[in-house]
Formats: structure tokens, C-alpha cells, sequence
């Protein structure tokens, strides 16, 4: 079993930057694909980024793309997501998920292929 948590959420000015990690404990997190994913108020959860075990390939959602990478941190045992260029319809919490693949949103039940989750983290996105 894996637990998860995610951290590094804040408040941040349009077009600035912002890391977030994804911390695992009860399981080397490099043995799993780890999914990036967020829910903004009102709105469906998303997947945004998965790094596959190998850590290729990665994927990235299309808003999100060419913004924000994903990497392990296997010292950690972490995940991270470093974004840049965050816009105001970034605001969300982000949650991070493991899998024993990548899915993506090509599939409709993609978010139940993802067996572990943390609790989020809250990232807003306002001047």
C-alpha cells in the first residue's frame, strides 16, 4: 500500500512559478506510473501529467503542455510537478495518484485505474 501526499500548493501571481511534490511512504513510489491530476471548484477532476515507471513516456494534458513538467525524485521518493506560466484557470487542488501505468483521459474511466491518492494541495492563481 502507498500512501501519498501532496504539498507546495500557495497563492501565486499570474506567470510565476510554483513546484509541487507528491511524497510516498509504505512503498517506492519508482515502481508505480504517477498521475498528476486537479479538480477546480464545480468542475470535474483532470488529468493533467502521468511519468510512466521507466519515466518515459510522460504525458501531459494539452492546456498544460509546454507549462509544466513532471519528475521523479527517487532520493525522496517523491513526484514533482514543476509548472510555470500559471494562469488563473490553473487555480485547483492538485492531487497526485499512482497506477501500475499511465492513463490518460482517452479513457473514460482513466481515474479509477489510479489506485492510491492523496489528499491535495491548493494552488490559486490571482493578482
Amino acid at each position: 500500500q502507498v500512501q501519498l501526499v501532496e504539498s507546495g500548493g500557495d497563492l501565486v501571481q499570474p506567470g510565476g512559478p510554483l513546484r509541487l511534490s507528491c511524497a510516498a511512504s509504505g512503498s517506492g513510489l519508482e515502481h508505480y506510473a504517477a498521475g498528476w491530476f486537479r479538480q477546480a471548484p464545480g468542475k470535474e477532476r483532470e488529468g493533467i501529467s502521468c511519468i510512466s515507471t521507466t519515466d518515459v513516456p510522460t504525458y501531459y494534458e494539452d492546456s498544460v503542455k509546454g507549462r509544466f513538467a513532471v519528475s521523479r525524485d527517487n532520493a525522496k521518493n517523491s513526484v514533482l510537478l514543476e509548472m510555470s506560466s500559471l494562469k488563473p484557470e490553473d487555480t485547483a487542488t492538485y492531487y497526485c495518484a499512482t497506477s501500475y501505468r499511465c492513463h490518460t483521459s482517452g479513457n473514460p474511466n482513466y481515474l479509477k485505474a489510479y489506485s492510491y491518492w492523496g489528499q491535495g494541495t491548493q494552488v490559486t492563481v490571482s493578482s
